[in-house]
């Protein structure tokens, strides 16, 4: 079974949300996602101070199976994206809740519509 942080808010199309230390908002894919895409080898991420509508294409992850879009959880603005990432893809696989995150954004707009950590996965069943 994927690891589900309880601290965390969730899409169906398994992107994560959970408070930054700053005041914005850090985003990443689910531990079910990047174990889907298997060894992420290169993770395009958008720029800082692009902005986003909610389910948004902002950014790609490419593994050795296929690459996959990044969708938006919220509308908001691009603060900060995980520069680590450029030089190490494979933190996505190896801590896709922790030094795998891919962006900071700050919300333009409630977040009400994303769902919890029990209905997230309830929706992988």
């Amino acid at each position: 079974m994927s690891e589900i942080p309880e601290n965390l808010s969730y899409t169906e199309d398994h992107e994560w949300v959970g408070p930054d230390e700053n005041g914005g908002m850090k985003v990443g894919i689910t531990d079910y996602a990047q174990d889907s895409l298997s060894d992420v080898v290169f993770v395009e991420l958008p720029n800082v101070g692009d902005s986003y509508q909610q389910g948004e294409v902002m950014a790609v992850a490419e593994s050795v199976k296929a690459a996959s879009d990044i969708y938006a959880p919220i509308t908001g603005k691009i603060l900060a994206i995980n520069e680590k990432l450029e030089e190490s893809p494979e933190l996505v696989n190896e801590s896709p809740y922790g030094s795998g995150w891919m962006v900071i954004m700050e919300p333009s707009e409630e977040i009400s519509s994303l769902i919890d950590a029990e209905a997230y996965k309830n929706s992988l069943d």
